[in-house]
Parts: structure tokens; C-alpha cells; sequence
């Protein structure tokens, strides 16, 4: 059996801080390639160009013979990896657009289940899909021709396209960029050496040096994100590592997540124990700073020390995170974790404090760590359907009460910590069956 790997992304920065006119060199090329990525949203973002973007090599052809690259003096190496990292966001895009339609099919009351086969085969047929947006006369093999034809004869294949093409025009968005933070750059284009890297730029030989804090090298495409307020830069190297299996990891553990204590567990195991201070100071500093700048914004200078410290509590924080969660993989051993996905949340309301914290809650950055972790370790991350997982009892399914971080239950009596009646509902909701293991199922009515 082939060893399995998962993509992870390294991070190398800078020793000192780069000089002004290296950054200078660094943000044009930036600069250059969000004009690239611009140009290709402007002209290939559209649904006549959805016959272009696989695998690409049209667009980059139409590209070349287009002149851009010689008016902006961009070097090749950077402005076909641009081309390319537009074309990937342009696919993402109709990716989600197309989940997002497909959503909107399966929760339709008043489609026929023909109705929705055909609709779900024009959104999985790229070409079915391409020509229903065009309103141009379908070419399929010949099997897929036979398939297509007969599901249109079951419908009004007429109106149901114009419903698909309704529903494309509610989700797809224009894409364009204003930031020109970073860029792609392949490795013919940079050389490791002397503790540090080379990077080519658009002067014709000439390359800047960058002294790294550590001496790996790479040879891959990577992205280089510059922080010129501070004279940084980061590079993120996509890496390929094995993935680790454990003979002992055997045991099925429900969670719930919360903004004091970080991680619950069903048996009442506390993970993150300090994290409520972490981000209470985190979001406290963030309040007084946002009050003091809206008081003196005509006096004030810049944000650079705000940017400084509120990075250094955000690295503490995540930090702390990491920590906890390579503990409770240790501690716990588990084959399979059982997370409540939870609805978004909101800013407003009366309780303005409350709510700040609410929306600097790093649940988002817990969830993707926790998930990177599990596949790292062989471990298997299953999010499970999170409405009123709070609010049933874990014990009979009734619906109880909650106070003072306690749950009761008045049906059977059971009283239990709330967060752990939560974890314990995580668990029987994801090792019952799988109706909770994607979103959209209603919790059981007792």
C-alpha cells in the first residue's frame, strides 16, 4: 500500500527586516499580479468563458497572445502562476455556486423528484451545465446524449433551465482584488542559499536576497505574503508529510466548544481551560483600541503598533490552541471525534460587550486546526448537526433547561453540566446514524 500524506503549509519568514527599496521591488511584483488576476476575473469570470477553464490552457494561450505581460514587464515565471491562481478562485467560485443551487433544488417542495434528477444532472454534466447558462444547443457523447434526452422528456426542460439560470444569477458574484498582499512563485524563479533565499524580481538578472530564520530548503511553487508596514515576509510552502496512524487510537469522543473552556468532552474531560482569558484579553484590547481610534482618527499617526500588538495576542492565542489540541489527541486517543456544527455568529443587539467577544471567538480557528490535526494523526473528524444540541436532554431526547451552566432535564430528572450533556448529544447524534452527519436534518421532535 502506497504511505498516505496530506498537504500541510510551512511558513519560513525573515531574519531581518527587508529593506525599503527590496519591499518596494517585492509589492510591484504584487501589484502586478493582481492586475493579471483582475484582468482574467474581467474576461474569463463570466459563464461564456465556462468552456475555458478546463484545463486552462486556452486561457493561457489567449493570454500570452494578449500583450499584458510585455506592458507590465512581468517576468513569465510570475505572470502565468497569476493567470493560473485566478483561474483556480474563477472554478472555486462556480463550484460554489453550483452547491449552492444544488441546496436550493433538494429543499424545493413543489419539484417533482424527475424535476430535481434533471436539474441535479445539468448541474453535474459540465457541458449540460455550460449550455443550459448559454442557451446553446447541447453536444454530449453519445450515451450521455441518450441519458440527457431522456430526462428532458420526463420535464418542461425549457422552464426548469430558466430556473437554473435565475438561481446562477443570485450566487455568482464578480470577483476582483484591491489587495496585492502577495504572489505565487515557482521555483525557477528563486534559489536557497547562504542561510536565506534569492527571489527574482522584474529587473532582468537581478535577484534580492532575504536571510530566513531557519535553512530549509524547497523545490516547489510556494506564496510569498509581504508585510511591508513591518518589513516582513512570510512564505507558505505547501509540504507533503505522511500521516500518522496509532494502534491505540481507538475511542469515539463527542465535543462541544465553548468561549471559557475551549473543548468539552462527553466523559468531562476540560481542554483550554485558560482560553476565556486568552480571548477575553484578546477582545477586551481590541474594544478599548477600536473606542480610542474612532475618538482621535484626525490625529491619529497610523495603526502600526495596534497591528504589532494585536499580532502578538492573536500568536499567544493560537498558540495556546495548538497546544491544547495536540493535549486532548494525546490524553484522549481517539479513532473518531464528534463536533457540533453551529450556526453563525451576530454582533448586534443590546448586550455590545458580549457580542464583541462573540465575534472575535476563534471557533473558526479552532475547527480548521482541530480538523488539520486529525488528518495528521489518522483520526476522523465528523461534524454533526448542531440544532438544539444544547437544549436536549442526552439522556431521553427531551427538551430541558439551562442555567448557571447546569442542564436539567424535567421528563427523566437527568441534571448534567451543560457543555457535557452538549458533547454527549455530539456523540449520540454522530455514532446513532448518519441523518446527523449532514446539515439540513431536523433533530428529533420529543
Amino acid at each position: 500500500m502506497p504511505e498516505q500524506t496530506i498537504c500541510k503549509i510551512v511558513r519560513q519568514y525573515n531574519k531581518v527586516p527587508v529593506s525599503g527599496e527590496d519591499m518596494q521591488k517585492l509589492q510591484e511584483i504584487a501589484k502586478d499580479c493582481a492586475s493579471v488576476k483582475n484582468y482574467v476575473f474581467g474576461r474569463y469570470g463570466g459563464i461564456k468563458s465556462l468552456s475555458k477553464l478546463y484545463p486552462g490552457y486556452t486561457v493561457q494561450n489567449e493570454m500570452t497572445k494578449s500583450g499584458l505581460r510585455e506592458s507590465l514587464g512581468l517576468p513569465s515565471v510570475y505572470f502565468y502562476l497569476a493567470v493560473f491562481d485566478a483561474l483556480k478562485e474563477i472554478k472555486l467560485q462556480w463550484g460554489r455556486v453550483k452547491a449552492a443551487v444544488l441546496k436550493r433544488v433538494n429543499a424545493h417542495e413543489k419539484f417533482t423528484e424527475e424535476e430535481k434528477h434533471f436539474l441535479r444532472y445539468l448541474l453535474k454534466v459540465s457541458n449540460a451545465f455550460e449550455s443550459a447558462l448559454n442557451c446553446t444547443k447541447l453536444k454530449l457523447p453519445e450515451d450521455l446524449q441518450r441519458q440527457y434526452e431522456f430526462l428532458a422528456s420526463q420535464v418542461e426542460a425549457e422552464k426548469l433551465e430558466r430556473y437554473l439560470r435565475r438561481q446562477v444569477r443570485k450566487y455568482v458574484r464578480k470577483l476582483h482584488t484591491e489587495e496585492a498582499e502577495g504572489f505565487s512563485i515557482g521555483e525557477r524563479a528563486y534559489r536557497y542559499a547562504d542561510h536565506g533565499i534569492y527571489i527574482s524580481v522584474k529587473q532582468k538578472r537581478k535577484r534580492i536576497f532575504i536571510p530566513l530564520t531557519d535553512g530549509n530548503r524547497y523545490i516547489r511553487q510556494i506564496y510569498i505574503r509581504l508585510y511591508p508596514d513591518r518589513g516582513d515576509v512570510e512564505l507558505q510552502v505547501p509540504v507533503y508529510v505522511a500521516v500518522k496512524s496509532h494502534a491505540d487510537y481507538g475511542r469515539q469522543v463527542g465535543l462541544s466548544m465553548g468561549m471559557r473552556v475551549m473543548l468539552v468532552t462527553d466523559e468531562g474531560h476540560l481542554y483550554g481551560m485558560q482560553f476565556g482569558e486568552y480571548q477575553k484579553q484578546l477582545s477586551d484590547w481590541l474594544s478599548e483600541q477600536t473606542v480610542s481610534y474612532q475618538r482621535n482618527r484626525k490625529a491619529n499617526s497610523g495603526r502600526k503598533k495596534y497591528q504589532a500588538r494585536k499580532r502578538r495576542l492573536e500568536e499567544q492565542l493560537h498558540s495556546y490552541i495548538n497546544q491544547e489540541l495536540n493535549r486532548l489527541l494525546r490524553t484522549e486517543k481517539p479513532a473518531v471525534l464528534y463536533l457540533p456544527k453551529l450556526p453563525g455568529t451576530g454582533v448586534s443587539g443590546p448586550a455590545k460587550k458580549m457580542n464583541y467577544l462573540v465575534s472575535t471567538w476563534q471557533r473558526g480557528y479552532i475547527r480548521s486546526r482541530l480538523r488539520q490535526k486529525c488528518q495528521e494523526q489518522s483520526v476522523e473528524f465528523v461534524e454533526v448537526f448542531g440544532k438544539d444540541i444544547s437544549n436536549l436532554c442526552s439522556h431521553c431526547q427531551a427538551r430541558g433547561t439551562k442555567n448557571g451552566g447546569k442542564f436539567f432535564c424535567s421528563h427523566c430528572g437527568y441534571e448534567e453540566d451543560q457543555k457535557i450533556n452538549a458533547a454527549r448529544n455530539a456523540k449520540k447524534r454522530g455514532t446513532a446514524s448518519d441523518d446527523f452527519r449532514s446539515f439540513g436534518h431536523k433533530s428529533p421532535d420529543k
